[in-house]
């Protein structure tokens, strides 16, 4: 299905808090985020891009059903971001409830059954910042994918 820019705005009027932006601190704290989970279960990530309104990643199987996997991967990131102070939505000094997770409801998973299906999307998530002006990112919990 292609983009449709009007439908984008329009499901981002309808959000129950604001869209949010991460800066550089809260990117690498989910990061941090996500390399806890995969080391608590033994994921291999094979590559990861935290961009300032959205995330990539491409991960090997797991015992977790896709759905659960990005439960837990969003959760974990919100729980680093909570435990380092920075929640977008916080306020500093404030002590209100926080939403459960700033990453959004949804998630767009892809199952891959080849060798060159991986190396292409590891390569696309890989180049995804630059499409942005910004930097190729390195995370010490990516491994290399040895197909």
């Amino acid at each position: 299905m292609p983009h449709d820019r009007s439908q984008r705005l329009a499901a981002k009027r309808a959000l129950k808090h604001a869209a949010v932006k991460f800066s550089g601190d809260q990117a690498r704290a989910i990061g941090r985020g996500f390399a806890a989970l995969a080391k608590e279960i033994g994921l291999a990530v094979w590559a990861c891009a935290v961009l300032p309104d959205h995330v990539h990643l491409v991960v090997g199987r797991s015992d977790h059903s896709a759905g659960v996997l990005t439960q837990r991967l969003k959760g974990d990131a919100t729980r680093r971001l909570m435990n380092e102070g920075l929640h977008p939505f916080r306020p500093p000094h404030t002590a209100r409830r926080l939403p459960a997770e700033v990453l959004a409801a949804g998630r767009w998973k892809v199952y891959l059954f080849d060798v060159a299906a991986v190396h292409r999307e590891i390569k696309y998530v890989e180049d995804n910042p630059l499409k942005e002006g910004k930097k190729r990112q390195s995370w010490s919990f990516v491994t290399p994918f040895s197909g």
